[in-house]
Formats: C-alpha cells, sequence, structure tokens
C-alpha cells in the first residue's frame, strides 16, 4: 500500500489534499517546551503537525515536479552564458517553502523515493539518521543530464524563530556540453510572530568549464509584507575578472528578471506560474516494483491517518514506524554492525562536510511516475 498525495506548491500550499487544523495555536504550545539555542535536528513532531508525505518527498519533489522543463531549457540554451542564466533561473525553481505550522516526516534511515517524469529518473536515499543526510540522483537519457545532491538540515531555534542551514553539495552537468555546475541552497526560515516562512541567505552557483559564477541573496520580506513576497537578488559575472554581466533580481514566488549590464535590457529568466502552475500527483504504475523502503510505502498508514484525521491511527502508526527504526537500531549495536547505504556511497569531513557519489552510472525507470 502506497499513498501519494499531491506536490508541494511554490508557497508549501497542500491544500487539495489536506488542511492542517488550528497549527498556529499548537504550534504556540511547543515553543514553550523548546529551549533557545536547542538543536532541533532529532525533534520529533506528533502527526498533528505533519503534512501527509516525507521529507525525501519534498526533496524530490524539486527536482522532478514542475509543469516548464527549465532542465531542458538549460540544456538546450545556445551558449555558455544562456545556459548559465537558465541554471540560475532552474536553481530558483528549487527553493519551496514547507506550509507554516507544519513538517514532513523525518525519514528513517535507509528510506528511499524513486520517480520517473518522462525520460528523468529520479532517486533519492536517507543515507544518515543522526545526523538526517538525504542524497539525490537524477539522470536522463534522453537530454544527457545528470543531478547530484547531498543535503543535510541543521535546524536550531531562535526564540522566535527558527532557521535551518542546508549544507551539502549540488551538482548539476550537462554532459553535452561538459559543464557542471556547483551550488548550494539557502537557508529556510521559520518565523512564529508574526506567522512566516521564507529562504535567507547566500547562494552561490559556478561553472569552472566557462568560468562564470552567480551570487544569490534572498531576502526574508518586511513583517508587514504580503504573503508571497519572497526576495531574490544577485548577479551573474566572470570569475576571472569579477565583471558583472547581469544583475538578477525580483520574488522566487513569483517573477526574477536579468538585466544585461552592457544594454541595460531586462529579461524574465523565471515565472514561477509557469513552473508551478497545474501541477500534477504522481502515480504508481508498477506496484510490484516499488520497494519497502519507499517513502510513500514506509509513510502509508500515517498518511492514511492524517488525510483522514484519525489522529489515533495516525500516532499508532507513526510509533510503530520509529519504535522499528529504534529496534533495528539496537541490533546493529549488539552485533556491532554498521548501515551501510545501498544506492550511495558516503564520506563526512569536518572540512567538506558530507558527500555522496551514486553507486549507478544511470537511474532506473521508477514504478512511480509524474504523468506528463
Amino acid at each position: 500500500m502506497v499513498v501519494l498525495t499531491k506536490p508541494l506548491s511554490v508557497d508549501g500550499d497542500v491544500a487539495a489534499d489536506y488542511k492542517a487544523p488550528n497549527l498556529v495555536q499548537r504550534m504556540l504550545s511547543l515553543i514553550r517546551n523548546i529551549r533557545p539555542g536547542s538543536d532541533l535536528t532529532n525533534f520529533q513532531l506528533p502527526p498533528l503537525f505533519n503534512i501527509p508525505k516525507s521529507q525525501l518527498q519534498c526533496f524530490g519533489e524539486s527536482a522532478y515536479c514542475f509543469s516548464k522543463n527549465l532542465l531542458q531549457q538549460c540544456n538546450n540554451a545556445e551558449n555558455s552564458l544562456d545556459r548559465f542564466t537558465s541554471v540560475v533561473a532552474w536553481s530558483i525553481s528549487t527553493t519551496r517553502s514547507p506550509s507554516f505550522g507544519v513538517a514532513p516526516y523525518n525519514p528513517i534511515l535507509g528510506e528511499t523515493h524513486h520517480v520517473s517524469r518522462g525520460s528523468l529518473n529520479v532517486l533519492l536515499e536517507q543515507v544518515s539518521h543522526h545526523p538526517p543526510v538525504s542524497a539525490l540522483h537524477a539522470t536522463d537519457e534522453k537530454e544527457n543530464i545528470e543531478l547530484i545532491w547531498c543535503q543535510q538540515p541543521v535546524p536550531k531555534f531562535y526564540g522566535t524563530r527558527v532557521e535551518a542551514e542546508v549544507l551539502g553539495k549540488r551538482q548539476l552537468k550537462l554532459l553535452n556540453h561538459g559543464e557542471t555546475y556547483m551550488m548550494n541552497s539557502p537557508k529556510l526560515m521559520i518565523r512564529f510572530l508574526p506567522p512566516r516562512v521564507d529562504w535567507i541567505g547566500k547562494v552561490k552557483i559556478s561553472c569552472q568549464e566557462t568560468g562564470l559564477e552567480a551570487e544569490l541573496c534572498y531576502i526574508t520580506s518586511s513583517l508587514l509584507g504580503r504573503r508571497g513576497e519572497h526576495r531574490v537578488k544577485g548577479k551573474i559575472y566572470q570569475s576571472s575578472s569579477m565583471k558583472t554581466l547581469y544583475e538578477v533580481e525580483g520574488y522566487w514566488s513569483s517573477i526574477v528578471k536579468a538585466k544585461d549590464i552592457n544594454s541595460g535590457k531586462e529579461t524574465i529568466i523565471y515565472d514561477a506560474k509557469e513552473v508551478f502552475s497545474e501541477l500534477k500527483t504522481p502515480i504508481v504504475k508498477d506496484l510490484q516494483g516499488i520497494w519497502p523502503t519507499e517513502s510513500t510505502a514506509v509513510w502509508s498508514e500515517v498518511s492514511k491517518g492524517i488525510l483522514s484525521k484519525n489522529w489515533t491511527k495516525a500516532r499508532e502508526a507513526k510509533s510503530t514506524v520509529e519504535d522499528n527504526q529504534r529496534k533495528l537500531a539496537k541490533e546493529r549495536v549488539s552485533k556491532g554492525e554498521t548501515w551501510v547505504p545501498n544506492h550511495f556511497t558516503v564520506s563526512d569531513s569536518k572540512e567538506d562536510g558530507w558527500d555522496c557519489s551514486p553507486i549507478q552510472e544511470r537511474v532506473p525507470p521508477a514504478p512511480i511516475v509524474v504523468p506528463l
């Protein structure tokens, strides 16, 4: 049994499948039980505060859920500068906010999520539980594109807000052009009063083969700003001379423009409506091909309880999943065993952080597909 729900939109809306009940008041009650500066990595939410999907699914959706194919646009651009500008737009499209007051499930160790959209095949695995580290590998044989991401959120509580630094490398490879783009992720900020969710901080995108780089700054809007005002500002420049080629500015939840420094011409490089309009819910194509570790299978009973608002059932199902994981962890300790990921090799260093490399060269087609 698997449970699939509508993808998150640009503002984290999942209203088509589920509406959270009175969560602002419940969040305020949680604040009283958390000390400022606390590490929230291992904090467990009751099902009332969960959306019916895993964080691994949310991570994957940023790669495979879209209406306009920006990856294809990156690949088909005529010159290196146009490709780089398209990569900047695609990077912006991966910043999708969760809803305020609710959160996805914390993935269990070894949990996987395997989805295909057309010729793009995406595979994720939770390669570490403490700390939580997720790895993503995606390949598109038609476009000859490869994605390799490693993500480790590190949330901290600061009284009136939570800030989650997202560590880990992100690579986008346009193999037809011999270009690899390296980038990081902004921080996620959740402010309680007034309630809002936003991305903040700096993102750097670089391509060693072309010598092009970009710096983007995600800026939280004023406390009195309208919902959805999520600013991003930055520049695209030549790394060798530091010469600015384009100024980038706009809102990652709506329109982002690039201004040519030489001509003064402004061009829309990103339109959230084009990317997020009419997102389609994934469907099961091959039920027998779904692994027991698949997110939608692991959390299916919890999701069914949440969607039906049967909180007792959801709480019991979630406890069953978590208790089983604790049991398996104790068994590994007693046997002196170390868990090893099935789909990635991982390394961790104080200098560079976590690095995840896929074992397979190509991701196979998945039993779950996104309708085109």
